[in-house]
């Protein structure tokens, strides 16, 4: 009994994500080895991309945040990731850590909402 289903890599409803900055919340979900779902994602089709809004459901709260880095087919000249990667905000729109981890793609400077470039200003470097 096997499924002959191809994978989905796209971010819906209970994909599991990682979190890639610093925040206190975001260090002890990974060390108790809980996944961080997706509980709700904040556009019309359903489905998140990069740069989308997401609701997470991590270590029993529910916080905000954003993709940063997904395994879906991405438009040329964006790269693809090897994991979702997401970073958390508050409800005011600050993220909650002080550094991201990882690389962020530099088709995300053309957010232009200012919470978003709050969290872009954390990346080491862009890609």
């Amino acid at each position: 009994n096997f499924s002959t289903t191809a994978p989905l890599f796209e971010l819906r409803l209970l994909s599991r994500v990682n979190v890639v900055d610093n925040s206190k919340i975001g260090r002890t979900a990974a060390a108790t080895g809980r996944p961080v779902k997706i509980i709700h994602v904040y556009n019309k089709t359903g489905v998140a991309k990069l740069g989308d809004k997401v609701l997470v459901a991590i270590e029993r709260e529910k916080r905000k945040g954003y993709i940063v880095g997904c395994k879906q087919k991405q438009n040329p000249m964006v790269p693809k990731f090897d994991a979702n990667n997401i970073v958390l905000i508050d409800d005011g729109g600050l993220p909650l850590g002080t550094r991201i981890k990882v690389p962020v793609p530099s088709a995300l400077r053309k957010r232009a909402t200012p919470e978003f470039l709050k969290v872009l200003s954390l990346a080491p470097r862009f890609i």
